[in-house]
C-alpha cells in the first residue's frame, strides 16, 4: 500500500507555507494520518513517498510512532503519482498495490473495495459516479502488479500512464464511492473537508485543550489543540495554538498563524457526478 505525500500543494498556500499540506490538520488529524488510518485498516506493508517538506513529514511519522512505515524520498525532484510507485518497485517485490492521496480527505472503509477487487484489472473508486473519465475524484486505486512492474521512477501520472490507457482498453473497473469526499486543493476546498469533519459528529470538532471562553460562540467548526477562542467562530477552522480575540467574528475562514487569517472563502470545489 502506497500513500502519495511528496506533493508542493501550491494552490493551497499560504497554508503550505506554513507546514506540508499533508500535515495540514482536518478535524484536528493530519491529513497523512487519516490517510494512513485507512490503509492500516488492511493487512499489508505501507509506504509513503516524500519531497516537499520531507524532514517535517519524516519527524511527524516518528513523533506518531509510525515506525513500520517505508519511506520513499525522491529526489532531485517529485516524481508524481505513476513515478512514485515506479520508484518503490523494488519494494512492492511482485506485489499489487493500493494507492491512495494523502491530501484526499475521504473518511470510511476501503476493505470492501479492495475484497471486490479481481486481481486482474486496474480498479478505481470513484466518487459519486459509476464511470470513469479525467475529472473524477478518485478515492483510491488498485494497481496490479503487471500494471506497477511497468512504471518508471521519472515524473508521471497515474492518469496519464495507467488509468486512461486501461479504460481505453476496456482493463479499468471503476466501483462508486458515495461517502464524504473532498480533494483538499485549494483553501476553501480545505475549509469543506473541515467542516464535512464537523458534519460527522453533528457539531464543533474541539480538541479538549482548547479554551473557549464563557460566551463565546464556536458553530460548525473545527478548532486545534491548544487553540483559544474569545470571540465567534461559525463554519470555521482555527489551527493549534491560535487565538480568536473577543472581538473578532470569523465566517467561513481558517485562521492558521498569527499573519494568516484566510477568509472568508466561498464554496469549495465538488467533484462531478
Amino acid at each position: 500500500m502506497i500513500v502519495l505525500a511528496a506533493g508542493a500543494g501550491r494552490r493551497l498556500a499560504p497554508l503550505t507555507d506554513l507546514r506540508p499540506k499533508p500535515l495540514c490538520p482536518v478535524g484536528n488529524r493530519a491529513l497523512l494520518d487519516l490517510a494512513l488510518d485507512r490503509v492500516g485498516a488492511l493487512e499489508g506493508p505501507v509506504a509513503v513517498n516524500l519531497h516537499h517538506g520531507a524532514d517535517a513529514v519524516r519527524e511527524h511519522l516518528a513523533a506518531s510512532g509510525r515506525v513500520d512505515v517505508h519511506l520513499s524520498e525522491e529526489q532531485p525532484q517529485a516524481l508524481g503519482t505513476a513515478g512514485a510507485v515506479g520508484a518503490l518497485r523494488s519494494w512492492l517485490d511482485g506485489r499489487d498495490v493500493l494507492v491512495v492521496n494523502a491530501d484526499t480527505w475521504a473518511p470510511g472503509a476501503l476493505t470492501g473495495f479492495v475484497a471486490g477487487w479481481d486481481r486482474a484489472r486496474t480498479c478505481v473508486l470513484v466518487h459519486a459516479t459509476d464511470t470513469f473519465g479525467p475529472r473524477v475524484g478518485v478515492v483510491a486505486s488498485l494497481l496490479p502488479w503487471a500494471e506497477a512492474r511497468r512504471l518508471e521512477p521519472v515524473p508521471t501520472g497515474l492518469y496519464e500512464v495507467v488509468w486512461r490507457r486501461c479504460h481505453e482498453a476496456g482493463a479499468l473497473v471503476a466501483v462508486r464511492h458515495d461517502g464524504p469526499f473532498v480533494d483538499c486543493g485549494t483553501p476553501a476546498d480545505y475549509l469543506e473537508a473541515n467542516l464535512g469533519a464537523s458534519a460527522l459528529i453533528g457539531g464543533p470538532v474541539i480538541d479538549p485543550s482548547a479554551s473557549v471562553a464563557a460566551g463565546s460562540v464556536v458553530g460548525r467548526s473545527v478548532v486545534g489543540a491548544g487553540a483559544v477562542v474569545e470571540g465567534r467562530v461559525e463554519d470555521s477552522v482555527v489551527w493549534p495554538g491560535e487565538r480568536v480575540a473577543a472581538d473578532e467574528v470569523l465566517v467561513r475562514s481558517v485562521r492558521a498563524s498569527a499573519t494568516v487569517t484566510l477568509g472568508p472563502l466561498g464554496e469549495g470545489s465538488v467533484p462531478p457526478a
